[in-house]
């Protein structure tokens, strides 16, 4: 791995070290972040210091930040059309990750764009649901065999896609946060009923949201988006972490929920690339609790590259094996083995002949 830091993850750590940035700095910093999609929000970090932009980028990161804007305000439209739509069957669904933040104005919400909405709901209420949201225009995003179906329907925490038939808009309609054949599903009613109610809609509490997104990142098998999920961590930890007791319930409610791992890679990986303050304590509590050292040093190996922006300024040798081994782990999670070959097999053969759907 590299001694010096890439230029984007020195501006997550600390913005003001953008004046020691030369133009070809710059260059690669907003190829890097576009990659990563931190464009808009790295142009509200550095503004935020004062970071004086050469001319030459900052028409990239004002462009990234018109586009931010934009996307907020439809976003809210979106959140109030999915709402009045279940209102009609008295369903009121719980809004997750990048949707939530936006909602409790989260500083993780800071220039982040993203491709649906996400909700959670009971599963007792899957049905009416859909059936509303359908009746509103939400239509099944692609024709899915009977075995996706079942996948969907009978495995996943989701059912299959929604899309919007005049607006082109998607929603995820969740049950849970990861899949009913993971050994570490945790149990959704939980989550639901800790939830809160935050400028007239519902999503997970605090501590719920940090540990909802170290689960969807640490369960995740592409990382596209990798270093925006983590830098999401970061603002998260770092916003919450003033509350009383904030530590010490964060681990207790991670333990409660089966989410100690995954919890314990967002603060390692939070503290080793992005320098977040995570107490000592409290990192080697969780330390302690994680896995061997052997193993740790190879999902350092792991995610210390699939973490990193997918452009070839970041790579090295070993990163699409790094990558590639973290997408098998990810299926590894999700499934038992016998599922797990079946479903690979199926899914290795709907590839070939080109009709894969997930």
């Amino acid at each position: 791995m590299r001694d010096a830091p890439l230029p984007i993850i020195a501006l997550l750590r600390n913005p003001g070290s953008a004046e020691k940035l030369s133009l070809s700095d710059w260059d690669l910093l907003v190829r890097q972040a576009r990659r990563a999609g931190l464009l808009a929000r790295l142009d509200v970090l550095l503004k935020n210091q004062g970071v004086a932009i050469p001319c030459q980028a900052a028409n990239h990161f004002m462009s990234a930040q018109i586009y931010a804007t934009q996307f907020a305000v439809s976003l809210h439209w979106e959140i109030r059309l999915i709402k009045q739509a279940l209102n009609s069957v008295a369903v009121k669904p719980v809004f997750l990750k990048g949707c939530s933040y936006a909602i409790a104005k989260n500083r993780a919400a800071l220039g982040r764009v993203f491709s649906d909405v996400d909700i959670l709901v009971d599963r007792e209420a899957l049905a009416a649901t859909e059936q509303a949201l359908s009746a509103a225009g939400w239509m099944p995003a692609a024709e899915l065999d009977d075995y996706d179906q079942k996948y969907y329907r009978e495995w996943m925490h989701e059912i299959p896609p929604l899309q919007n038939y005049r607006r082109g808009t998607a929603v995820d309609v969740h049950h849970n946060i990861l899949p009913l054949t993971s050994r570490h599903c945790p149990a959704s009613k939980k989550l639901l009923e800790h939830s809160v109610e935050i400028n007239g809609e519902w999503l997970l509490s605090d501590i719920d949201r940090v540990i909802h997104s170290a689960a969807h990142l640490f369960h995740e098998g592409e990382f596209d988006a990798g270093l925006r999920d983590l830098s999401d961590l970061d603002l998260l930890l770092k916003e919450f972490s003033i509350q009383p007791h904030f530590w010490r319930n964060l681990i207790q409610r991670a333990n409660e929920l089966k989410q100690t791992v995954p919890l314990y890679y967002a603060l390692r990986y939070t503290r080793l690339i992005l320098h977040t303050p995570v107490p000592d304590e409290v990192f080697a509590v969780e330390e302690a609790r994680s896995c061997g050292k052997l193993k740790l040093k190879l999902m350092d190996a792991l995610f210390l590259r699939g973490l990193m922006p997918d452009h070839e300024s970041c790579n090295d040798r070993w990163t699409g094996l790094a990558r590639w081994v973290l997408f098998v782990r990810s299926h590894w999670l999700k499934m038992p083995f016998y599922l797990l070959v079946v479903h690979l097999s199926r899914k290795a053969y709907k590839r070939v002949i080109g009709k894969d759907q997930h």
